[in-house]
This record gives structure tokens, sequence and C-alpha cells, in this order.
């Protein structure tokens, strides 16, 4: 059984971070170790949430206990979202060294949460630096959207070309497949969104319908998926599909509904079964 382990936020009402990634991955059939980097009643875009931050040394000393299960050997990946601090950070890159340690095959998913179009930079000083430094580098599969790519790559891209040129640079950091989620480019209808999955200089586009629904923890939900397709098939493009059509059944069911959380498990079988699926075009 392939085993990943995600380190990211938790909430115990509604779905982001862990509880946005967990479910679909066991949904797959995957064992999932969550190490949760906080502990909170909700997440903050309600404006009042109740619960507490973790330090690094508090995620170190759960790996430490993983550790000593003898089991780390048997960890396929390590997947991390948002990070609160640049010690988290720290935190989660000595985790994945110590997973390579025992299991060279281990890859590490970074989803590198900095900001968006719109609203800019959203996280605490100092951790766009040290995911751009540190943090990406040391991934295998990174998932930024398309303001992220921009930053992480230091271009401001418009074009397809100029896309896949901020791809190559951000490769070039480090990760060998980068799928860049909520792509914007110049021949993007006003009716759709795009995703571009690339690896081993090969681009592969999904365009899906623009839904009206604005709802935390998609990110994190298709981070975990594209992992888990990548994993199972060693296919950017197909891993791509996969995930494009879960997240976008998963997204039309919450817009159906005119819920304000997506509806991770009312929507389940969408991970398994899409009730729609789309073309993958390699471009």
């Amino acid at each position: 059984m392939v085993a990943v382990l995600s380190i990211q936020s938790h909430v115990a009402y509604g779905h982001v971070g862990n509880s946005s990634a967990v479910f679909p991955l066991q949904r797959l059939g995957i064992a999932v170790w969550p190490v949760h980097t906080v502990q909170f009643s909700n997440h903050t875009g309600y404006g009042e949430w109740r619960g507490r931050v973790f330090d690094g040394p508090a995620i170190e000393e759960v790996v430490q206990g993983i550790t000593e299960r003898g089991v780390l050997g048997d960890c396929d990946a390590v997947l991390s979202g948002y990070l609160g601090s640049a010690d988290i950070g720290h935190a989660v890159v000595q985790t994945v060294q110590r997973v390579r340690a025992a299991n060279p095959a281990a890859v590490y998913c970074c989803d590198p949460v900095i900001g968006d179009v719109g609203r800019g930079v959203f996280v605490r000083p100092g951790i766009p630096e040290f995911m751009r430094e540190v943090a990406v580098p040391a991934a295998d599969i990174v998932t930024p959207n398309h303001y992220e790519l921009d930053y992480l790559s230091g271009l401001t891209t418009r074009s397809l070309e100029s896309v896949t040129e901020a791809v190559a640079a951000v490769q070039e950091l480090g990760p060998r497949v980068v799928l860049t989620t909520s792509l914007d480019a110049e021949d993007t209808p006003d009716d759709a969104v795009d995703l571009l999955a690339s690896e081993g200089g090969r681009h592969y586009r999904v365009r899906t319908p623009r839904l009206g629904v604005h709802v935390n923890g998609a990110g994190d939900a298709i981070a975990a998926l594209f992992l888990a397709h990548w994993l199972d098939t060693g296919s950017a493009g197909e891993a791509l599909g996969r995930a494009a059509a879960s997240v976008y059944g998963l997204l039309k069911a919450t817009e159906d509904a005119g819920s304000r959380e997506i509806l991770l498990v009312a929507a389940q079988d969408e991970f398994v079964s899409p009730s729609r699926t789309f073309d993958v075009e390699e471009v």
C-alpha cells in the first residue's frame, strides 16, 4: 500500500489543509500519516477562529515518534502545504531528508502557498523567500498557482510560451514536475480555467469550465490528488487529467449546493469515478 506523510494545517470544521487532503487520498486507497501544523476550529476565512499554531519542534517531535516505529522506509511521499512559519518549513524539509534516508525512492510534493492574483502575498514575512530558496529546491513536485509560478520564476507571464519558460525556470531550482493551477494565459477563455502539468520538457493542459464558487481548500485537494495519481501512473499528463476531473466534480457539487465549504464527503465518488472528464492536450 502507498503511504503519504502529509504535513499541513488542520481544522475541525470544514476542509482546508489536511482536512482537505487526507480523505481524498484515503478514498483512493492510500495510507495517510497526517501531521498537523495548526489545530483550528475552522479556516481563517470566517474572520474568527479558535485554536493554536504549532512550532517546528512540535512537528519534529511527532516525526521522531513515527521514526521510532521503524516505518519511515514505508513512506512513499511527503506532502506539504501552507506553512505558518519558517521553523515549521525547516521541520518539513528535515522530515523529507529523514524519509529519503530511509527510502531513497520517496518523493516530496510541495504546494508552495505564497499568494494569489488579486490578493498578492498573504503569508507571513520570510515564507515566500523560504519557499523559493529552500522548500521548492528540495521538492520533486510543486503545485503553484499562476501567481506563485511567477513569483518563484521571477517572471511575469501572460502567453503560454512565457508560462512554459517560467516552468522551466522553476524546474531549474530543483523540482522535476510542476503543476500550475488557476492558470490564466492570454488564450484562456473568460469562461474557462486552465491547469498545466509539466515534466521532462513536455507540457500538458486541461481546460475546465469556470465555476462561480469560491471556497477554501480546493488547492489542497488538487495537490493531494495530483500526487496520488502521479505516484500511481508516473505520468504528469495522466495525473493532471484525473485530478482535474475530480476537483471539477467536487467544486460543481459544492456550487450546486450553495455551500461555503467544499463537499468533500458528500461528493467523494468524484475522487474515484469523476462524473465528467476532460481532454488532456499536449501544448
